[in-house]
């Protein structure tokens, strides 16, 4: 399984941007993603997460902002980020478990200016 992050950029304080995390591979269309962040120095941490059908998880932080969303045929899920802070400046991940292997795609930076 491959997965391609994109979309990061910069914006400023209170801006949008979408993110896309597009699946390659086996296995690719029959499971959930996952998103994390990670800031500079710290730790990486739990975004959102988006199954198979559709349901979907956010973490405390980004619960009223941000949404996800898929797009099965194309294997592919957006993560829509409104009202965007600083404190949301990281590189964002994207993940997928199959069977006890979890796999990551490169990250995308996300910066946000005050």
């Amino acid at each position: 399984v491959q997965l391609q992050a994109s979309g990061g950029g910069l914006v400023q304080a209170g801006g949008s941007l979408r993110l896309s995390c597009a699946a390659s591979g086996s296995g690719a269309s029959r499971n959930g993603i996952g998103w994390y962040r990670q800031a500079p120095g710290k730790q990486r941490e739990w975004v959102a997460t988006i199954a198979r059908g559709g349901a979907t998880r956010y973490g405390d932080l980004v619960k009223s902002r941000f949404t996800l969303s898929r797009d099965n045929a194309n294997n592919t899920v957006y993560l829509q980020m409104n009202d965007l802070i600083p404190e949301d400046t990281a590189v964002y991940y994207c993940n997928m478990w199959i069977g006890n292997t979890i796999y990551w795609g490169r990250g995308t930076l996300v910066t946000v200016s005050s």
